[in-house]
């Protein structure tokens, strides 16, 4: 399998973890694409997290949340520091991490962007993050992801 510029940042940095490709089953996609792909990966939903791009008072910030929650811009602006926070456009989000939409990883970005995790993490052993395409994900210990972007850790999820 060729490898992603998240998965050769986590040899690097010689972290332990795991590697996961899954397809969609058209049938599950109903559930929206996070939950599908938490199926289809075996694992529990909320141990799955998405990686969105953000604009907060203009300056670009990663937030990773859970799939089966969406992110609040206001807390994660609070989070970042800012004042202001809107979802960025797939294109800049594709542009400023190098990944297609769908398959940003929090990891191994062109440039890495300041990061901030939904604190839902602490209560898990082991997280999955898209591994820097659809259909790949890795499974990585919460602490490793949040030393390796130097994230922040702060309640940005919402129901």
């Amino acid at each position: 399998m060729k490898g992603t510029l998240a998965l050769d940042a986590l040899a690097r940095a010689g972290v332990e973890h795991e590697v996961l490709t899954y397809e969609i089953d058209p049938a599950l996609t109903e559930l929206g694409y996070g939950r599908a792909a938490a199926a289809a990966l075996g694992q529990d939903a909320t141990s799955v997290f998405k990686t969105l791009v953000a604009m907060v008072d203009g300056k670009p910030v990663v937030a990773v949340v859970p799939v089966t929650t969406s992110v609040s811009l206001k807390a994660l602006a609070v989070a970042a520091g800012g004042k202001r926070a809107e979802m960025a456009e797939p294109s800049v989000a594709e542009r400023l991490t190098g990944y297609v939409v769908g398959g940003i990883s929090p990891l191994g970005q062109r440039k890495p962007l300041p990061t901030v995790i939904d604190e839902s993490v602490v209560l898990l052993e082991r997280m999955y993050v898209s591994g820097g395409r659809r259909g790949l994900e890795i499974g990585l210990a919460p602490d490793d992801l949040v030393r390796l972007t130097d994230a922040v850790v702060a309640a940005i999820a919402v129901e």
